[in-house]
């Protein structure tokens, strides 16, 4: 479990694809403190985990499903990455709770700013979508972000210049692609009450639906 405030942003050393997995050698200071074998660590908003410690490196083994999912298939030598070490109990909760676990990858469709704020668009899947709510939080490449507005399958979300300048979001320009994971309550909640929306909607009585959940204030 992570809080989605980047520690720091360390740079990808060597990759090396192998059979149906990628070894990633990434090169940190700030993350590497403390760290040991086994432990967890998000890259780019995808938990991975520590495989072999070096001089200021740590390795770690990609696995297909999550070179499919995330943009971490698409790295290359060279490339910058957010990371921050897992959460430990006496942790400041200054983000949000993010799994590492990503729920698609994403397109930045508009970078904006004004005086001091970016506001960031990303274009997100229907399924997906539905799970983002206003002033609610997303994690996009592990940042932990709050939701300013919903346009269509547009979340804006509105970034302050600290994140900017200690994340890769000062790389990103539109059509780069993003981790994106929803926020795990709302995917709880969604599971939980499918099998009463379902019941409702096969029975014809529309009374308990998305759209009414919403006319509701949920």
């Amino acid at each position: 479990m992570f809080t989605g405030i980047i520690e720091e942003v360390g740079v990808v050393t060597a990759l090396n694809r192998e059979s149906g997995r990628a070894r990633l050698v990434i090169r940190a200071e700030k993350v590497l403190e403390g760290t040991k074998y086994g432990d967890s660590i998000n890259v780019e908003g995808a938990c991975q985990t520590v495989a072999e410690l070096g001089d200021g490196s740590f390795t770690v083994f990609t696995l297909a499903e999550s070179l499919r999912k995330t943009t971490l298939g698409d790295l290359r030598v060279g490339s910058k990455v957010n990371l921050e070490r897992a959460m430990t109990p006496d942790t400041r909760m200054g983000g949000h709770m993010v799994q590492g676990h990503v729920s698609t990858a994403v397109f930045i469709r508009e970078l904006s700013r004004t005086d001091n704020n970016v506001y960031l668009s990303v274009e997100v899947p229907g399924e997906f979508l539905r799970l983002c709510v206003p002033e609610g939080s997303v994690a996009l490449d592990g940042i932990s972000l709050t939701v300013a507005k919903i346009s269509g399958s547009l979340i804006t979300v509105n970034v302050i210049p600290v994140t900017i300048d200690s994340t890769t979001l000062k790389y990103k320009k539109a059509g780069d692609k993003m981790n994106l994971e929803t926020d795990i309550i709302g995917r709880y909640v969604e599971r939980y009450l499918a099998p009463f929306i379902s019941q409702s909607e096969n029975a014809g009585n529309k009374s308990l639906s998305i759209e009414r959940m919403r006319e509701l204030g949920y």
